[in-house]
């Protein structure tokens, strides 16, 4: 039996049919989707996301971590936040194509997402 704790950065309020951020840094929060045996689980938890200024695009990395999250699938993220979910111990799926946070979640779930490479981070951070 195989569990993953993956996090979507979310728009709005948590849960399946949320909208999923385009840039984890700015979300409203995270919707943390547990992924058992390739399915994901109905009930959702969430982690709410400070503003970007406090603690920068690193910050989430400590909460998310803290939370007990093994994953993060997301549009867009920088270098830096990249490397430190990396160092963390987290994966970093890249998925541009699904807008809501149960589909993004299922993409990862069905091994469809890849794991985010470097040259797919943004340039700005």
């Amino acid at each position: 039996m195989t569990t993953m704790k993956l996090a979507v950065p979310t728009m709005g309020s948590a849960g399946l049919s949320a909208q999923r951020a385009g840039h984890f840094g700015h979300c409203d929060c995270f919707t943390i989707v547990t992924i058992q045996d390739g399915a994901v689980a109905e009930e959702t938890a969430v982690v709410e996301n400070p503003p970007h200024e406090s603690g920068g695009c690193l910050r989430p990395v400590g909460l998310l971590a803290g939370a007990g999250v093994d994953a993060i699938v997301a549009a867009g993220m920088g270098g830096r936040p990249l490397m430190g979910f990396n160092q963390a111990g987290i994966t970093v799926y890249f998925d541009n194509v699904h807008p809501v946070v149960g589909d993004a979640a299922a993409a990862v779930a069905a091994g469809e997402a890849s794991i985010m490479d470097p040259s797919q981070a943004c340039q700005h951070h």
